[in-house]
């Protein structure tokens, strides 16, 4: 009896937004942890990690889609799109999903491959070094691998471990490590310690593989909001991470926290607040020379990026022009912000006169602060 010959693969939900073009590769699914009280991502399903052989047929998959998809790009680099998205007709819905993914691939460079889900070095490093090998030896083009990490399994790994993850193509963590308050950490049901983080972070950078953390201004309300950006700062500059990524906080309906605020036991920051942990972050972060990335929807100033040691003036300007404004035209933007319609301050200038009037009603219609938050809290909903 012939085994039935596998034409699909395995696809995680997440990935960094800087991962837009890679390819995915799941080798767990769930998160080790599950706990946070901000997050509901996994809460109806419990970690599983893949064995290596059927993440190795997932790869195989891939490299006969990748080889199907090449037959439509000619020899000056071209795409024959039309053509290649043809073979769709003959394909299953979950075939043609994850052919497409490939071709996208391909047609973006095909250099770039993101390991899924949420806490993939959660698996022996062996077991990884072995699905990495064989990754490469099908795509001999990828040049970056990447991944996510719970800092606290990473600080399980030693520098000699990573270093083996390295030389396999690792080239990217990528660590959701929130605050380095450690009563932050209480507070969210982290379930690890700033010193854990502060392990981990050196651990990576020793072996040479680039670190990406995730700091979430408003994540420890507001009575530790002070707190949150002062102790992520002490944190960043015992690591120096190559990136630190800006993910303010929106608390979710139906998670834990979202309960503990509506029991009274957390209050929400304001827009304002989040915006001056971002600028107590960029001021107290020393001897750092990695990026500050504010790469989503969900930060109130995305052009606030640039070297923690060269560009920090320019973030810190941008800051202190918006709160320039007045309280007014803060609460205008912020709303036009958090309906699309704007991405910076001066775009209200874009604006339509009916536009500008619709949020200059909405900003004077709400006079209590806490329910200002609470009305953008709930705008922000929609982008997570």
């Amino acid at each position: 009896m012939t085994e039935e010959r596998q034409t699909t693969y395995r696809i995680g939900p997440i990935r960094p937004p800087s991962e837009a073009d890679s390819l995915l590769l799941q080798i767990t699914e769930g998160c080790t942890w599950n706990r946070c009280k901000f997050c509901q991502l996994y809460k109806h399903e419990g970690f599983k990690a893949f064995s290596v052989e059927s993440i190795k047929k997932d790869i195989d998959v891939m490299a006969e889609y990748a080889r199907l998809a090449m037959d439509y790009q000619g020899e000056d680099g071209s795409w024959n799109k039309r053509a290649a998205l043809e073979r769709f007709n003959s394909m299953t819905r979950e075939e043609r999903n994850c052919y497409y993914l490939v071709y996208r691939w391909l047609v973006h460079g095909g250099e770039n491959v993101f390991l899924q889900d949420g806490n993939s070095l959660a698996v022996k490093t062996e077991r990884v070094v072995e699905v990495l090998n064989y990754l490469r030896e099908k795509f001999p083009r990828i040049k970056r691998i990447t991944t996510y990490g719970r800092a606290e399994t990473l600080s399980k790994i030693s520098v000699e471990q990573y270093r083996d993850l390295k030389a396999a193509g690792l080239s990217r963590i990528h660590s959701g490590f929130e605050s380095g308050s450690d009563k932050v950490l209480a507070l969210i049901n982290k379930g690890v310690t700033s010193d854990q983080e502060i392990t981990a972070g050196r651990n990576i950078r020793e072996a040479g593989i680039e670190l990406s953390v995730y700091f979430m201004p408003g994540i420890g309300g507001k009575e530790l909001s002070r707190e949150n950006a002062l102790e992520t700062a002490r944190v960043i500059s015992e690591i120096d991470p190559d990136f630190i990524r800006i993910r303010s906080a929106v608390i979710r309906e139906g998670t834990e926290l979202w309960q503990d605020y509506l029991d009274g036991k957390f209050r929400l920051c304001s827009e304002n607040e989040k915006l001056a942990e971002i600028r107590l972050l960029i001021e107290n972060a020393k001897n750092c020379t990695g990026h500050l990335v504010s790469d989503h929807i969900i930060n109130l100033l995305q052009d606030i990026q640039g070297r923690m040691d060269t560009d920090r003036q320019k973030m810190l300007s941008l800051i202190d022009n918006y709160f320039a404004l007045t309280k007014s035209e803060q609460k205008i933007f912020q709303s036009a912000r958090r309906s699309g319609l704007a991405a910076r301050p001066e775009d209200l200038e874009l604006l339509s006169p009916e536009q500008l009037r619709r949020f200059a009603r909405l900003a004077g219609s709400v006079d209590d602060d806490d329910l200002w938050d609470r009305k953008m809290n709930d705008m922000m909903m929609d982008y997570i």
